[in-house]
């Protein structure tokens, strides 16, 4: 058997949309399931409910089993990517972190958990982060796309953008690797409160100006951690942003949506980062001192601790300041 080239961890939405990606381009590729029974049901059946109507590729393997592939695309709920990183023995791949969010336990960002989880890797430079602007299913019906690969050493960074773009995925690197990392779990937060402005009728301008706003948090919150704001004026912020609170594909924008028609956002209709991303970033922020006012509403919203007519009179009777402040 050929060995592969690279093994995208996870059969997710993403992590199977990446997998069909790579089979498609020539890529020698293993999707790995988490248990032996769900890689069988996929291998036999070629057909992942998160991906309906998309067939998986004939030449894409389907195992339980971590293979010795030097690139590893790991593309677990983000909550679980401790323990998926527990799963992989110490080696010479590189790890490309593509789920997006802040630990709860912990607050740490993917990156920072990886460095913990894999320190001879961390060490190596041979972590690296997937991030920008991608729905599953476009990316998985060859859609053009662009995103951000963001890795420490710029000659590993160049040489690993080189064998993942392809010609429908266009990749940009950054040395930014916390940037990236904040901005992919940042803009599921502020999705949530754009998806309560237009659920609760409130309008375009009202959710144009929360984004913004809420732009510029996260951006203040990346300088703060050591982090770049041109990051998050970049794929991995803006762009990424752009999508998720104005996509009705995004399930943290419908959370939000629930939340504006005076209901409570419904887990089982899938996993939706934000949830868990929101009172983590904002203990982060916290720790950092950094004032992220948006992100603080939300996390009373879903707490239940404040209703959305409070939440919208305490936004915006903020003291007034010049709009860089």
């Amino acid at each position: 058997m050929t060995p592969p080239t690279l093994a995208v961890i996870g059969t997710g939405a993403w992590g199977t949309a990446l997998a069909i990606t790579y089979a498609r381009a020539g890529h020698h590729v293993t999707l790995v399931a988490r248990t032996a029974a769900q890689a069988d049901h996929l291998a036999r059946t070629r057909d992942n409910p998160h991906l309906p109507g998309i067939a998986l590729p004939p030449a894409l393997r389907v195992t339980a089993e971590i293979p010795p592939a030097p690139i590893l695309l790991l593309c677990p709920p983000f909550q679980h990517l401790g323990t998926t990183l527990a799963r992989i023995p110490p080696g010479n791949a590189t790890l490309v972190l593509c789920c997006k969010g802040v630990d709860r336990a912990t607050l740490r960002f993917g990156p920072e958990i990886a460095a913990a989880a894999h320190p001879a890797a961390h060490a190596a430079a041979q972590i690296a982060l997937l991030t920008g602007p991608n729905f599953a299913h476009e990316i998985a019906a060859g859609h053009p796309a662009a995103a951000v690969l963001a890795m420490a050493d710029p000659d590993a960074r160049h040489a690993l953008i080189a064998q993942l773009a392809t010609p429908r995925f266009r990749l940009y690197g950054s040395p930014d690797l916390i940037g990236a990392a904040l901005g992919g779990a940042a803009k599921n937060v502020i999705a949530i409160a754009a998806g309560a402005v237009i659920g609760a009728g409130l309008g375009e301008n009202a959710r144009a100006a929360l984004v913004t706003r809420g732009l510029a948090e996260i951006a203040r919150l990346a300088v703060a951690l050591g982090g770049s704001a041109e990051t998050i004026a970049g794929l991995a912020g803006l762009g990424d942003l752009i999508l998720t609170a104005t996509g009705q594909s995004s399930r943290n924008f419908r959370a939000g949506l629930a939340l504006g028609h005076g209901e409570r956002p419904d887990p089982a209709t899938g996993i939706i980062e934000g949830l868990d991303t929101a009172p983590a970033l904002l203990a982060r922020a916290h720790a950092a001192g950094c004032d992220m006012p948006v992100t603080a509403t939300v996390v009373e919203l879903l707490a239940g601790t404040i209703g959305l007519n409070d939440a919208i009179e305490r936004l915006m009777r903020r003291g007034l300041r010049d709009e860089g402040q």
